[in-house]
């Protein structure tokens, strides 16, 4: 007698080993999550018997009625059948039923099954040379599209808007005065404050103020003006762009015949390189008041000898080599927000993703190149 006669009208299984060793499962009742799962420990019996079936087949003529109950038990018997290496025949199931197996088996599963074995070093070492690779690449040819865009600037045609660079330029500099004075001041203190204490040791005290203006005016001024900007306006570029590549607005611009290189990018980049120069110069004064704060108040000099020293150990050409790396740097710090912002990925998380790569890439860009400016001033004696 056919097994599937005896099923109840309530939701079970019952398996019947056929010719060829082919495994059949009987489904039958009426499959309801809300009556819970029907136990498949027949099914998990023989396919552990010690001789094995071959394959597995389903017989549901005795199915009355299913909804996700049944899909989780035959998915449950399709992967004890894939550990086993043993076929499975998917025919005998309803048309739906099918479609929805295919379906789930194609999601990845989602309980844990340990962590994921660790590649080998050298596929390791290959992923990160592909991936540094594929940044050069990247940022190379985002450097060639700036150039371009440069050159139609020059020409008078890039497409962009004035107030733009007005807007973006307001926001990069007034509005970035209360950080840049607060670091500096404390960068020129803990200069002067760090350089008294060796000094005097030798009776030179006077030459804090030789120190700390040829510190801030030569490199630390604009170095970390340049790291606040990047941190403050090269994470708020990639943000800004990102948002936009999220909500599609680059590429509306691209549909309606607008570069986004030269209507995004451009006022960016102007502003910046207009704005550094002036927030590099405000930074080298307010790290001097720093310095002759601790000088006066610590070495008891008077503001006159401060000043006196000041002017003696800074030139022109000082001044000009700390305000040409500022413009460098307002480049750099323009490039690499908009750059992770144009080539953010669709989501939120990416959005944040490309403002902490931003930062991180200006800063690195920055020490780099003020590591060249050094080799370069030291082979022509500056």
């Amino acid at each position: 007698m056919d097994a599937a006669e005896h099923l109840p009208t309530r939701a079970a299984i019952a398996v019947e080993l056929g010719a060829g060793r082919t495994l059949r499962v009987h489904i039958g009742g009426a499959w309801e999550l809300a009556d819970g799962l029907p136990s498949t420990r027949l099914v998990e019996q023989a396919l552990a018997a010690p001789d094995p079936p071959r394959a597995v087949t389903f017989e549901t003529g005795g199915l009355e009625s299913w909804d996700s109950a049944v899909l989780l038990v035959l998915r449950r018997i399709a992967r004890s059948c894939r550990s086993r290496r043993i076929a499975i025949a998917l025919d005998g199931l309803p048309e739906g039923a099918r479609r929805l197996l295919v379906l789930a088996e194609g999601m990845p599963p989602q309980e844990s099954e340990g962590p994921p074995a660790k590649p080998p070093w050298l596929a390791r070492f290959g992923e990160t040379a592909a991936a540094a690779w594929d940044g050069t690449r990247e940022s190379v040819a985002f450097l060639g599209e700036t150039a371009i865009a440069l050159a139609r600037l020059v020409i008078g045609r890039a497409a962009f808007r004035p107030r733009d660079v007005a807007i973006v330029a307001e926001e990069c500099g007034p509005h970035a005065l209360g950080i840049v004075t607060l670091i500096n001041f404390l960068v020129g203190v803990i200069v002067a404050f760090v350089g008294a204490i060796e000094l005097r040791r030798f009776g030179a005290g006077i030459y804090v103020a030789d120190l700390v203006a040829i510190a801030m005016v030569r490199e630390l001024g604009c170095i970390m003006t340049g790291v606040i900007m990047a941190g403050r306006t090269g994470s708020g570029f990639a943000a800004q762009l990102g948002t936009m590549n999220v909500n599609q607005e680059i590429e509306a611009l691209v549909t309606i015949g607008i570069a986004p290189m030269e209507f995004l990018v451009m006022p960016r980049m102007i502003a910046l390189c207009l704005m550094m120069p002036l927030l590099c110069l405000y930074a080298d004064l307010i790290g001097i008041v720093g310095g002759a704060t601790v000088a006066i108040g610590m070495l008891g000099q008077s503001p006159l000898q401060y000043w006196v020293e000041t002017r003696q150990a800074i030139t022109f050409t000082t001044i000009g080599l700390g305000i040409g790396k500022s413009v460098v740097f307002g480049v750099l710090i323009a490039l690499a927000g908009c750059l992770r912002g144009m080539r953010s990925g669709r989501d939120a998380a990416a959005v944040g993703e490309a403002a902490t790569s931003a930062v991180v890439l200006a800063i690195t860009w920055i020490i780099a190149t003020d590591g060249i400016f050094a080799v370069i001033c030291d082979l022509v004696g500056i």
